[in-house]
């Protein structure tokens, strides 16, 4: 459906307390400067029920500001400017904020999803990241219910430091600001910054047009995909993850469908982004700020012309646990990586790789942001400006996951008429159990 948005206030939140001057520099790490130059756009959509209607568009709003400006005296990297892909200037500038009218029913958009009409949501293009870190914005829907959008740059931040950030504003934002740890801010301990002279942090993100579609897995239909990744030729066959099973599928279902005659002078890749942060040695907090992730890449092998969904699943397994406590050390040193980055990029961009890249926030505390008007109806990761994207998200319920795929149009009409991922797809349109 198209949707009417129109802005109606701007304003600058800025951290309650003053930054002290022994912080005013926050460096990036290594991990951060070479994360994409865009936002992580998180949505969380909040209806208007019987047992909010105290909850008045004017109590709503003050009272994300108000929280917002004690939680950035937390996350005052948040509030600053970033300096040359080297560090945020903690000069407490602020965070800009907006508000916006949107001309719909929320029951009426999230019954009948159209992807390609979030981005009128958006605080700010998520390729225009610029120098700010932080950029929020509040739709307030015609029936009381409200979106709220929040666009944390890559550059500070991977999605585990978004949805931390989030849920402890959220607690804020209840009065629970006592329950709210400041996030560790040592990643460039870690990481050590380095000269990136030669790379591009922009390589993959693209202004052309891109298809976004959403396609659910019930968990009755992702129980048949691991037992279908199972290896039965082995003696002792190991169940893939949910993960793994989706992503083996979904790479033989793109393969089959858009790339039936594979080309010999391209290589035909799986990325997963992994988070670090249980992988160190010793692990890290889950709240640790940054980008502290990092890519396993599977080189798919073939038997007899055809990818096997259990082969699939199981190079993946491997390679994801290649990344470990070793893995980490080496990055630390850096050099070595950034190498291999700028060989990919250039490979990338010659058109000599082929990727399909997934990332999931399966498992993350997505449905926890509740202000004190109730928690979200639905939460997503908007998309991206990434083709061959896919990201996993947890249906409301969580046992089912919600694939929204990036694609070329081009592609995607070759994709979504696939009769083997049609066959594992809910025919599902809206968002589940939406009552709103």
């Amino acid at each position: 459906m198209e949707v009417k948005v129109e802005v109606i206030s701007r304003d600058t939140i800025k951290p309650s307390s003053p930054t002290p001057p022994n912080l005013r520099h926050y460096r990036l790490s290594f991990l951060d400067q070479i994360a994409p130059a865009c936002f992580i756009p998180f949505f969380h959509f909040y209806p208007h029920t019987p047992t909010t209607t105290s909850f008045t568009q004017i109590h709503i709003s003050n009272n994300l500001k108000n929280s917002l400006t004690r939680t950035l005296t937390k996350f005052y990297p948040l509030a600053g400017r970033l300096v040359n892909s080297m560090y945020v200037d903690c000069s407490d500038t602020g965070v800009p904020y907006t508000e916006a009218r949107a001309y719909c029913q929320l029951s009426d958009f999230i019954s009948n999803p159209s992807p390609s009409q979030f981005h009128k949501f958006l605080p700010r293009e998520l390729d225009d990241i610029g120098d700010i870190p932080l950029a929020v914005r509040v739709n307030f829907f015609d029936c009381g219910g409200a979106v709220l959008s929040v666009a944390i740059s890559h550059k500070v931040a991977d999605a585990f430091s978004s949805v931390y950030f989030v849920n402890c504003w959220a607690a804020a934002g209840r009065g629970r600001d006592c329950d709210v740890s400041p996030p560790p801010l040592g990643a460039a301990e870690l990481f050590p910054p380095m000269e990136i002279a030669g790379f591009d942090a922009r390589t993959g993100v693209t202004k052309d047009p891109i298809v976004t579609k959403r396609f659910v897995f019930t968990a009755s239909k992702i129980a048949s995909l691991r037992d279908k990744c199972i290896d039965n030729s082995s003696s002792d066959p190991e169940r893939p993850t949910r993960i793994e099973a989706l992503s083996a599928f979904l790479w033989t279902r793109f393969m089959a469908s858009i790339h039936s005659k594979k080309d010999p002078n391209k290589m035909y890749i799986l990325i997963h982004a992994v988070n670090l942060r249980t992988r160190t040695n010793p692990p890290l907090p889950d709240h640790y700020l940054g980008n502290i992730f990092r890519f396993a890449i599977t080189v798919p092998s073939m038997t007899n012309d055809e990818f096997k969904c259990y082969e699939i699943a199981k190079q993946v397994r491997e390679e994801i646990g290649k990344i470990d406590g070793e893995y980490v050390r080496m990055l630390g040193e850096g050099e070595n990586h950034l190498n291999f980055l700028k060989e990919t990029a250039k490979m990338f961009t010659k058109g000599e790789m082929v990727s399909l890249n997934f990332t999931s926030v399966c498992r993350f505390p997505l449905y926890e942001a509740d202000f004190e008007w109730g928690k979200p109806v639905w939460v997503i990761v908007a998309p991206m400006p990434f083709k061959n994207l896919v990201v996993f998200m947890d249906t409301r319920s969580g046992d089912g996951i919600e694939a929204w795929v990036n694609l070329t149009a081009e592609d995607m009409a070759k994709f979504e008429v696939d009769d083997e991922l049609l066959g594992f797809v809910s025919p599902t349109k809206g968002a589940e159990n939406s009552s709103v």
